[in-house]
């Protein structure tokens, strides 16, 4: 198994892509820390892992905050003895619209969250990984920082300072033998679809589709299987990337 032995937390863990990649790294052997705000939600899946023979705990946590991303790490380190990978997937959105209609609220909460959320959880769990001697910091970026859509300008913003911090910790962290990476997932069918899109209508997906060269949105198990590439020791030499899990949207 390719993580077999390692110890690992996914926020936003509970639903989406989270929950494909807090799958995915229980079945190649890692000890996953769920994080989510939906405490609940994240129990019924660790719940389901244990069930299956796996190694999972869960915890609820808002990743906006310093004491929720400590509060990760330290179940990390004291439930299963440390911390090698931390996934910072967890984000959010608001609904597709004219950037004049954005509400300031929704500017905080999508800053506190995508950008905010990203540095905070490096600053608890670098330690940890030091401890290590080493690991990965892998960031749930999207499409959209490389190639924005209309309508989603402030997130967008968020997602474009997203790639960039993760390729300024890569260099950061390197002497740690901290690898850092940004996954760039084009749209999912995930509870954030009809924000992007602005309807979940047939018809807007299917004129979403229509850009997606090899035609079909991304799912959980896409992004599952290129995280576990980039926390795996195949990618031992790779650091700063930000990869492109989108069928070719972004050409």
């Amino acid at each position: 198994m390719r993580l077999e032995n390692k110890v690992a937390i996914v926020t936003g863990g509970a639903s989406g892509f989270g929950a494909g990649i807090v799958k995915r790294f229980a079945a190649e052997g890692a000890a996953v820390v769920i994080g989510d705000l939906n405490g609940g939600a994240a129990e019924t899946l660790a719940a389901e892992i244990r069930a299956g023979g796996g190694k999972a705990l869960a915890v609820g946590a808002d990743i906006a905050t310093k004491a929720g991303n400590v509060a990760l790490v330290n179940a990390a380190v004291d439930t299963f003895g440390g911390l090698d990978s931390f996934v910072a997937n967890a984000g959010i959105t608001h609904r597709n619209k004219p950037l004049l209609e954005v509400t300031e609220d929704e500017i905080d909460r999508i800053h506190a969250v995508n950008i905010k959320g990203v540095i905070l959880g490096a600053q608890a769990a670098v330690p940890a990984m030091r401890q290590r001697g080493g690991g990965t910091y892998i960031v749930t970026a999207s499409t959209a920082a490389l190639r924005p859509r209309p309508g989603l300008t402030v997130y967008n913003g968020s997602k474009g300072a997203t790639v960039t911090i993760v390729k300024s910790m890569a260099l950061e962290f390197a002497p740690d033998k901290i690898r850092v990476h940004a996954l760039c997932p084009v749209l999912g069918q995930t509870g954030l679809t009809a924000e992007f899109l602005g309807t979940d209508s047939p018809e807007q997906k299917a004129k979403f589709l229509a850009t997606v060269p090899l035609g079909r949105m991304s799912t959980p198990e896409d992004i599952a299987a290129s995280a576990l590439f980039l926390a795996s020791d195949e990618a031992a030499f790779l650091t700063g990337v930000a990869l492109e899990v989108d069928g070719g949207r972004c050409l």
